[in-house]
């Protein structure tokens, strides 16, 4: 079984793109920057577990979102406090929002742009279909927004899903509840200002245009499986993590598929042979490399792994951070994403040395 074994547990350097790997384990208190054999090549201590995870910007530091124990209860992934950390640890910059929760940017122009929730009006939830199945909300239904500030906290511009789509044609899924409408799970900014959107419950991935808040792209449908890291690559294709596509018998699988936006033509995907051998129901995501390689993270099993454009297993780590025992949950080593970076690039500026 892959995941009784913790660490790198296996490298092939001659295939595999040389970096440094940033990841945050879920319930725990520290970001790690490891190097291809697993060592720690720096560490980040965090005032509260992260909402989600954290990257690395252009001048070096760290920006995570930490959770806060204000946001609405009952509701998963939240954060509340975006914060930039040095590579010293000081708190260069943050702003709180408590209903902050995935996802958050840094905008070119040096805004910050993230998710939070808000309660749905009732005219506008009383046409949310679906979710049949589900629980729900005893303060009704939490929608979203996107919301962008500049360095002092002022909101320059906010989107509503509620008020710019038609709310019947994106129903959540029969199991998805009714506690939110959508669950978005990732943004993205692309180079003109238009922003990406992944959300959970109704499988769907958007672009939305950002001067009229309406979609200019979108693809909805359950053979997205309630995906996660919606994205676009520098050759100008889309990529995302399909958590529970269907699929033949033979067991869940997982796919991370690239696909042509204007012909929605598969260009590339990895799954797993058997599909079971690949599988995250939740969390997770995928970047491209340098070298043309994808790093994957499996994060329901806090698994990072490098593949070759031929599906080739080149790199793997299993973390072996696991929650505390005062957790929710104090068996799991769930990893919401990861990234890796040049140790020459702006981000690292050759801080550190690989083994």
């Amino acid at each position: 079984m892959r995941f009784s074994k913790f660490g790198v547990t296996l490298y092939d350097r001659e295939n595999s793109s040389l970096g440094a790997t940033i990841f945050s384990p879920l319930h725990q208190k520290t970001t790690y920057l490891i190097g291809m054999n697993g060592e720690v090549l720096h560490q980040w201590k965090l005032d509260s577990a992260p909402g989600n995870y954290g990257y690395l910007l252009p001048n070096g530091n760290l920006l995570i979102a930490i959770k806060t124990e204000e946001g609405p209860p009952g509701l998963r992934a939240g954060g509340g406090k975006i914060q930039e950390l040095d590579w010293e640890n000081n708190v260069v910059w943050e702003h709180i929002d408590h209903y902050q929760h995935h996802d958050f940017r840094r905008c070119d122009n040096g805004n910050t742009i993230y998710l939070g929730w808000e309660l749905i009006p009732e005219d506008y939830a009383t046409r949310i279909g679906g979710g049949e199945l589900g629980a729900s909300h005893p303060d009704g239904i939490w929608g979203d927004y996107i919301r962008e500030i500049t360095p002092t906290g002022e909101t320059v511009w906010e989107w509503k899903m509620w008020e710019n789509v038609d709310i019947e044609m994106y129903p959540n899924a029969p199991t998805a509840g009714r506690r939110e409408w959508a669950h978005p799970n990732s943004l993205m900014i692309l180079p003109d200002g238009d922003i990406m959107v992944s959300w959970r419950h109704n499988s769907l991935i958007a672009v939305i245009e950002k001067e009229t808040g309406k979609f200019k792209w979108e693809w909805c449908g359950p053979e997205l499986g309630h995906q996660h890291d919606f994205q676009v690559l520098e050759n100008g294709n889309y990529m995302a993590f399909l958590n529970q596509p269907p699929g033949p018998p033979g067991g869940p699988g997982s796919r991370v598929l690239e696909l042509d936006p204007e012909t929605r033509e598969t260009i590339w995907e990895y799954a797993g042979a058997p599909r079971y051998t690949f599988y995250s129901s939740f969390i997770s995501g995928a970047q491209r490399l340098e070298n043309g390689n994808t790093l994957i993270c499996e994060g329901m099993w806090g698994r990072l792994f490098e593949v070759t454009r031929h599906s080739e297993i080149v790199w793997e780590y299993i973390s072996p951070y696991f929650s505390s025992s005062a957790s929710e949950d104090p068996i799991q080593n769930n990893i919401f994403r990861a990234y890796r970076y040049s140790v020459d690039g702006p981000e690292i500026q050759g801080r550190i040395r690989l083994l």
